[in-house]
């Protein structure tokens, strides 16, 4: 029982890491599409 809360605990622990990381970069592809963009000067 022990050894499989274990392998869920590190099922979401990895899971945690790779959702922060996929949401860091979308975060940063957002910044430089609006950082590299024109201003809309209409």
């Amino acid at each position: 029982m022990f050894k499989k809360l274990l392998i869920l605990a590190g099922v979401v622990g990895v899971a945690a890491v790779v959702f922060n990381k996929v949401k860091a970069a979308n975060d940063e592809r957002a910044l430089w599409h609006e950082a590299t963009t024109a201003p809309d000067l209409r």
